[in-house]
Parts: C-alpha cells; structure tokens; sequence
C-alpha cells in the first residue's frame, strides 16, 4: 500500500563574512581575486605554537544578523575546537562553536501558498572557513587563502515541509544578509553554500524519518532541485521495503543525482572541546542595544511600510525591497519629488530597470541619479514633455547624463501645448482626412483615434495630446452640428 508522505526540512547556511580581514588573524579576505596561497601567516596555515585573536567585526556582524532573525543573544559564549582530519583543515580541527553559540531561538517568516509562516531558527553562531581544494585527475591542490576567512553559520529547526517553503526560505534569508550589509550572498562564488537535512514520514506520524544531508550547494535552483529528487529518493526507498540509511550526500549536476560521500556524523564524532587559546565572549546588553540600533528596517517591515503608508501594490513592494539599493533609490526619488508616488514606482520597475539591464549594470552604478528621475518626472507633470516622449528624454538622460531639462531644450523636444499653433494642425488634419471625418460623423467613433494619431505624426509627437484632443472634439462636434 502506498503512503501519504510528509516531508520534513531543516536547512543549514554557512555565509561568509565581509570583513577585512580574517577571523583569528590579520590576513585579507579578498582571496578570490589573490594567487593560491599568497594571504596566509602562520595562524590562518595552523603551525604550531601560533594564537588566534579574534575579530571584533565578525562579532559583531553575527550579532547583526542574529538580531535580524529574531534570536536571543548569549550573554556568555565561547569557541570549541570541532575535530576531524581533512586536507582542507591544516589544524587537525575548525574553531567553530557547539554548547554555547553566540545566538540561539530566532525565528523568519516567510509566505507559502499566500500564506505566512515561521521558520525556526536554531541557532546562528561563528567559525572559521577551511581552505579550498581544487580536484585534477588523481591528485589536489590546497589553496589556503580561503582558510580562516569568518564563516557565519544559521541552522534552522526542522520546519519547513516543502521544497517551495526551502526555497523561499533561502531567497529571503540571503536578502536579508545581503540587506544588512554582512556578506555578499554570492552563491556562485561560494560565499553562500545551503545544506538541506532531509527525512520523509508517513502523513500524521510525529517521529522523524531518518535524514540525509546534502553538502555545499551552490544556488537556490541547485537546492530546489535536489531536494525533490532526495525526497522521491527516499520515498521510493520506503515504498519498495528498504530503508533510509543517515549519511552526507552531494549532488552530481551532471547526472541531477545526489550521491553518498560518507555516513552521517554525529556531534561527540568531533569531539569537541573549549577552545583553550580563546577567552570565553561576554557580550554586554548596551553593546548588543547598539548593534540593534544599528540595523536598518527590513525588507518585510519596509514592505509593509511601501503597502500601507505609501499605497503601493504588495508587487510593486515586493519589488522596491528586493534589494536594499533599490529601496534607497526609490525613497530618494519620492523625497525629490512631490507627486504620485506611484509614478515613481513604475518608473523604477519599468524604464530603470529595462536600461539598467541593457547596460548589465546596478542601480547603484545608474547613470540617472534619484533627483534627475524626479526632475523628469517634474516637467511630464508641467507638459513640458509627453509621457510617452518622456521614455526618449529619458533614454538621452542614460546616454549623456545630462538633466531631462537639458535634453528637452538641446534636443527640441519641449511639448507643444499652444492653443492657436494646435488649432491650425487640426484644421489641417481635417482637412486632409475627409474619409475620417465623415466615418466620425456617420457614427464610427474610433474614426477620433485615427485623427490624433495624424495630428501627432504631424508634430513629430510633440503636441500636446490632451489639447489637440479637445480642440479635434471642438471641430468634430461644430462639423456635427452643421450637418443636422
């Protein structure tokens, strides 16, 4: 008989952190763009009788995040020595924390199906990451500049049961890093890597299945992926009479399989200890209400801002706050300029967004600042420029840098709004239309549109729609009254 299944998730981040330098010495972080092994000393190499010192910042960067997940802050922690023999880890061990992180029972919320739910967040706390290894054929190569960089680590609780809710869960939890400044959230460089446990239970059951876990995955995609083929894995396991077996796991991208790399480690696997060079942490509350007060609003209390004090669609919100840049690049426009903040908006998401694509570039980076959007914005709403000649104005702004005020006067695109200049190019337009105008005054009154639209040609666009639009019904209804 076949089973209904539960899925059970829980996901494990490791995030680097942007710090300067690293966590127990002085070396640069920026190993990504150095030659192998050119940012290393004898602490981040581990030779004996070398001390680590810890970095401040990288405190203070985890208690960051921990408070932006809602965790409790220890007032004591410490670090422990995480054992285990690989060619990555030089020291025979990983500084890490066990019994005594700097965080524990936060929580994240997030929307499944249009519906809001928390994710538990175990525990976030601080380790240092290993060195990398670069596999050819039968041998590797060990790149140590990588190791010791500060490695922030977010466990959550096993709350989440489905693969759209991992997902969702990860895309918010690497915005709110990328938001807050810690780290940089680049999966594909290998700052963020996401470890799913995975177990599957008979539907109302409340013991767990037993769980796998799928190491170092490098994108959202990847992790979505894998996890619904590790769970119909598991599941036709169950179903054919076998069982799960608890081990680590990668994910062969080739192949779109996970495969087995060892049994499941347990805790006391890595015996750990206090680690004896480092004194225990002793976080203060006035130094963790400093740290709180620093953050910036998130992207969910700014969301519900943009909705409910602004009036924005939760789409148009959802956009704004995908990034935090974005948000400061809207608020500056909408602060310079006094109009329809959903103007704004849909400037931002549309025009800016499609040429900042074009360009391959940030918004950060765009040619056009937030005043110069407003200043657009500002003659549309005067009738200096149409609307729709806004987006070429606008386009010459991108190009030049220069103000739409300049662009409009160098370039001849001032909007003609004159009623005695218009009246003569209705005339004219009626003039030369006389099919038209009689398919109007025999009732077809879509003849109109084809009337503005020559009168527009006429002016290359630069009339005033809204004026030739009113002085074509003047002449149109007069011609009208003639007839009956």
């Amino acid at each position: 008989m076949i089973c209904d299944y539960e899925t059970v998730i829980g996901l494990e981040v490791h995030a680097e952190l942007m710090t300067s330098s690293k966590m127990f010495c002085g070396c640069s972080t920026a190993h990504r763009a150095a030659e192998p092994n050119t940012l290393v000393c004898p602490v981040c190499l581990g030779m004996p009788g070398s001390l680590p010192v810890i970095n401040e910042r990288a405190i203070e960067f985890t208690v960051r995040t921990a408070l932006a997940l809602n965790c409790a802050i220890a007032e004591f922690a410490k670090f422990d020595r995480k054992n285990y023999h690989y060619p990555d880890l030089p020291k025979g061990y990983q500084i890490s924390q066990y019994d005594m992180p700097l965080s524990r029972d936060g929580w994240l919320e997030i929307e499944v199906n249009g519906t809001a739910k928390r994710v538990g967040v175990r525990r976030v706390h601080l380790e240092e990451d290993t060195a990398k290894l670069t596999h050819i054929d039968d041998y590797s190569l060990v790149d140590f500049n990588r190791s010791g960089v500060p490695l922030l680590e977010i466990v959550t609780e096993p709350d989440i049961r489905s693969v759209g809710a991992a997902r969702e869960y990860a895309t918010r939890l690497r915005q709110i890093l990328r938001w807050i400044g810690v780290s940089t959230g680049d999966m594909e460089a290998g700052a963020l890597r996401i470890e799913p446990n995975i177990s599957v239970r008979p539907r109302g059951t409340e013991a767990f299945g037993t769980r796998t876990e799928i190491k170092n995955l490098n994108s959202i995609r990847v992790v979505a992926q894998s996890l619904e083929y590790e769970i119909q894995r598991q599941i036709d396991l169950l179903e054919s009479g076998g069982a799960v077996v608890q081990q680590t796991l990668g994910w062969d991208e080739a192949c779109s399989v996970t495969v087995p790399q060892r049994s499941k480690e347990f805790a006391e696997d890595y015996r750990y200890f206090p680690e004896p060079d480092l004194p225990p942490l002793i976080l203060s509350s006035a130094w963790v209400h400093d740290v709180r007060e620093s953050l910036p609003e998130l992207p969910e209390e700014r969301r519900r801002r943009y909705v409910d004090e602004l009036g924005l669609s939760t789409y148009d919100a959802g956009v704004l706050t995908a990034d935090r840049a974005t948000g400061v690049y809207f608020e500056q426009a909408v602060e310079a300029y006094d109009g329809d903040l959903k103007k704004v908006a849909n400037w931002v998401t549309g025009e800016l967004f499609r040429l900042l694509n074009e360009m391959d570039t940030s918004i950060e980076l765009s040619p056009v600042t937030p005043e110069a959007l407003a200043g657009l914005l500002r003659i549309v709403d005067d009738g200096v420029v149409s609307a729709s000649k806004a987006k070429d104005v606008f386009q010459a702004m991108v190009e030049t840098g220069k103000s739409a005020q300049d662009v409009v006067e160098e370039q001849g695109l001032r909007q003609i709004s004159d009623q005695d200049r218009l009246l003569s190019v209705v005339d004219a337009v009626i003039d030369e239309n006389p099919q038209a105008v009689e398919d109007y005054l025999g009732g077809k009154g879509a003849a109109v549109g084809y009337l503005m639209g020559h009168a527009m040609r006429m002016t290359r666009g630069q009339a005033n729609p809204g004026v030739v639009r009113e002085l074509l019904g003047e002449r149109l209804a007069t011609l009208e009254s003639s007839e009956q």
